[in-house]
Formats: structure tokens, sequence, C-alpha cells
């Protein structure tokens, strides 16, 4: 197996202070992309890449397009969330996600579509003509995809 857990990229955090992404509602688009139990994906992936992407009916190579939620805070902490995305009428097999950033602030780096977050689904996920839903957890401070403590 080489999905090992969900993690916020080393390089999206340095990248951060750079002004590389901007996540407010419609500014940067922001890209899942789905992946077999295959791919070795963790904190230390820089960039979206179709090494072991998962294909299939319904699926496209590069993800879909993540609809952003305007950050917030709560208490001390800056969060942010998507909403939940679906593949319809798609028959694949993931066993994890990759969250990037295709529109990023380039002028501080040097990778195109940088990594944002590694999700592990925790065991391969399966669709047969169906939807393929990823659900977001509740945009909170304890629970949100991003958040910043």
């Amino acid at each position: 197996m080489a999905f090992s857990g969900n993690y916020m990229c080393t390089s999206f955090k340095k990248e951060l202070l750079f002004g590389v992404h901007d996540f407010a509602n419609g500014a940067d688009a922001m890209y899942m992309a789905l992946y077999t139990s295959s791919a070795t994906l963790d904190a230390s992936t820089t960039a979206y890449s179709v090494t072991n992407e998962t294909s299939g009916t319904g699926y496209v190579a590069g993800g879909q397009a993540l609809t952003n939620v305007d950050p917030s805070t709560s208490g001390t902490t800056a969060l942010t969330d998507f909403d939940d995305e679906t593949w319809t009428t798609a028959t694949i097999t993931a066993r994890g996600a990759l969250i990037y950033n295709s529109t990023p602030n380039t002028t501080s780096i040097a990778v195109t579509n940088p990594s944002v977050v590694v999700l592990d689904f925790g065991a391969d996920k399966t669709s047969t003509a169906g939807d393929f839903t990823v659900v977001f957890p509740t945009a909170d401070a304890s629970n949100a995809i991003i958040r910043i403590a």
C-alpha cells in the first residue's frame, strides 16, 4: 500500500508564505485528482502527476475543479473548505486523491500544478456506472480539510 495517511503537503506550507495560493472563492482553480493504490503520495508530494492516476469511464486525467468556500476563522484557527465532489456515471476505483492548484502565483515557485493536500481513503473505493463522491469533513477548527492552528 502506497498511501499512508492524509497530509497537508510540506511544499504547500512554504508556498503559503510566498503568496502562491489564493483560496478566495474563484481566485485560484483548485482541482482534485484521484489515484490508485499504486500511487506514492505523502507530505513530500510537490505537484500533480499522472503517474498511477485513476482511469475509467466518467473520469478525465487531471480530475475535476473544486468549488472553494472562502477562508474563515474559528477561534485561533484559519480554515477553508470545498464543496463535496462527484464524478457522475463513473466506473472507477481510487485509493486516494490529490488536491492541487492549477493556477498558482508562479512568480515564487518553479513547479506547475503545485500540490496542496493528499487524501487517503483508507481502502480502495469503487463506483460502477454510478456516482463516485468525495465528501469533505465539517468546516470547523477541528475537522476542516485545510486548517492552520
